[in-house]
């Protein structure tokens, strides 16, 4: 066990551009025992011919030709052939720092089972600049794993990208792997680690590089057009955390907000929403009564989502309900 193997997992669609420097970015690595599980999902380039060339002269790669289309099943095609005591997953388009496995491993070898070693994050491109939302992103990540407060924030976005966690075997059986085929997928697993509350252990180090570029699919399928993400949040929030003997309050009337409401109102709770506006406070919308934030605190204990745009407007609402004492994943969640 002070050794152990790593199966990282790695579906790979039409990525010859970058695949050859993502292969050696693994050769590179400190930390030697590992196999890469590469699945070859149906690509029209050079994919898979680039793929077999690094696996006839390393036995630790190993090529799967996926039967279905799509990443969640050319996942699971691959994991079902992994060997590694520990779990990883990577991009093909994307580069791991050469002392990745080596520092994830370290760490997690410190804690062992029920626990996930999880990583920050640097995005770069080939030409031009990383967007500005990226990089506010990739700062948020990195602040998260530092802290290791993932939990916390785990309705705001993703916490734990796909590539920046290790586990063993045991426990992403548990949290069922890659088995539903939920997109985002990375999104969907933080819940289940979520649910399940394996322990996550953040390390304030960069384990990933993350290719920004024009046609990766997180710009380009439909799943991923509306990243708010509001129907996967709501669907754990009503499974996990919600106490159905406390009120339910919403704050936030503007796009967020109202498309938040919208949303939960399908699963048949009776809820409250305030704001801080002028024009809407009193008015009836989607048969609610607008009230002004003050009367949270009117209510017997409540459970309060904020939908709120803007990261001044946010930390506003947060002083607010702080001086009141209500506490972030115990009183209020942010989904933002």
């Amino acid at each position: 066990m002070n050794n152990p193997l790593v199966s990282i997992i790695m579906a790979a669609k039409d990525t010859a551009p970058y695949l050859v420097e993502c292969l050696k970015s693994i050769q590179n690595q400190t930390y030697q025992n590992w196999e890469l599980i590469a699945i070859n999902d149906h690509s029209s380039d050079d994919t898979p011919q680039i793929l077999k060339t690094f696996a006839s002269t390393d036995n630790r790669i190993k090529v799967v030709d996926s039967l279905r289309h799509k990443l969640i099943p050319a996942l699971k095609e691959g994991y079902a052939v992994a060997q590694g005591t520990l779990i990883n997953r990577m991009d093909s388009d994307d580069k791991m720092p050469p002392y990745k496995l080596e520092v994830m491993v370290s760490e997690w070898l410190k804690y062992g089972k029920g626990h996930i070693v999880a990583g920050g994050t640097s995005h770069f491109v080939d030409e031009g600049e990383v967007g500005g939302g990226f990089l506010r992103y990739e700062e948020w990540l990195n602040d998260i794993a530092r802290s290791s407060t993932h939990y916390d924030h785990i309705y705001q976005e993703c916490v734990i990208p796909s590539h920046c966690w290790i586990l063993h075997k045991d426990d992403f059986d548990v949290v069922g792997a890659f088995n539903p085929e939920v997109y985002p997928e990375d999104y969907d697993l933080c819940f289940r680690f979520y649910k399940q509350q394996l322990k996550v252990i953040g390390i304030d180090q960069i384990v990933h590089f993350w290719r920004d570029r024009s046609d990766r699919i997180s710009r380009t399928w439909e799943v991923y057009k509306d990243n708010r993400y509001f129907k996967l949040k709501l669907n754990y929030f009503f499974e996990l955390d919600r106490d159905n003997n406390r009120p339910l309050v919403f704050w936030g009337a503007g796009r967020n907000g109202k498309d938040l409401v919208k949303k939960a109102l399908k699963y048949g709770h009776e809820l409250h929403w305030v704001c801080d506006s002028k024009k809407k406070i009193g008015k009836d919308i989607y048969g609610i009564k607008m009230e002004h934030f003050e009367a949270i605190k009117s209510y017997d204990h409540p459970q309060i989502l904020i939908a709120i745009a803007g990261p001044e407007h946010k930390e506003e609402v947060i002083k607010v309900l702080n001086s009141w004492g209500k506490k972030l994943t115990k009183d209020y969640w942010l989904f933002l």
